[in-house]
């Protein structure tokens, strides 16, 4: 592979820690690490967690993007709703999450042999909005990406001059984000979720959310999609009142 698209400084990463365990996901993140860590010759094993939280075609993704850089994942599955301190959704439900999944990836990890895991925060991370990185800094998991300051804007230009497809994918989050604080976490309200989205992504949309409320559903979407979403507004109305009492609109922090 070229080592253009891998900056010097994480090529120093790499070569300080030669054998690594990678928490992957298949987002644009996680997968350029993946390649970066390729590029550089490391031994890596990639293992994807997959909950209640992660959508399937999350992973579908995941196994495709790692396939095509002749790369397995281990796929370990958890239940995170047999947790009744996280499945009750206070408001350190992400740190709680995040503990109790990357223990699991530094359990499996050490079993062969691999005693440092990287997970793929980049410099553009902010702890103040990610209570979960906390977590990640408890257990020791070492974050190259923000070590060797690569910002997402200079992750995305990586990707695409590596030839990454997943240079330009939209961020997203867990679907745990999609529900409110304090309202408890069920496989019927997560599944009711994925199912929403998926169909709404099956309209053209792309970087959205839709969040459960009170007493409904709320569709956060950016506002480069103002026109999009007003175009589609009867058939997004047809898929989202058949699972919801209600619908409201609203703008997307793209952060969240």
């Amino acid at each position: 592979m070229s080592m253009e698209p891998v900056p010097e400084r994480l090529k120093e990463f790499f070569s300080e820690h030669p054998k690594v365990a990678l928490a992957y996901s298949g987002g644009s993140d996680s997968s350029y690490l993946l390649y970066a860590a390729l590029a550089c010759n490391v031994e890596v094993k990639a293992y994807f967690i997959k909950s209640q939280f992660q959508k399937k075609t999350e992973l579908d993704h995941a196994l495709d993007l790692a396939e095509s850089l002749g790369q397995e994942v281990d796929v370990v599955h958890i239940d995170v709703l047999d947790d009744p301190s996280i499945a009750a959704n206070p408001a350190d439900r992400c740190y709680l999450c995040k503990k109790k999944l990357f223990s699991k990836i530094l359990e499996e990890s050490k079993k062969s042999g691999l005693d440092t895991v990287v997970d793929a925060t980049n410099a553009s991370d902010d702890a103040s909005d990610r209570p979960g990185m906390k977590a990640l800094t408890e257990l020791g998991i070492l974050s190259p990406l923000k070590e060797s300051g690569i910002t997402k804007p200079m992750l995305r230009d990586l990707s695409r001059k590596a030839g990454l497809k997943t240079w330009d994918l939209p961020s997203d989050s867990c679907l745990a984000t999609r529900i409110p604080s304090g309202m408890v976490l069920t496989a019927e309200n997560l599944e009711r979720t994925e199912r929403t989205e998926y169909l709404l992504s099956t309209l053209g949309l792309r970087e959205f959310r839709l969040r459960t409320t009170s007493e409904g559903a709320r569709l956060e979407t950016i506002d480069s999609d103002k026109e999009t979403v007003e175009h589609l507004k009867n058939d997004i109305e047809r898929i989202v009142l058949g699972e919801y009492a209600s619908l409201e609109y609203g703008r997307r922090d793209p952060r969240l």
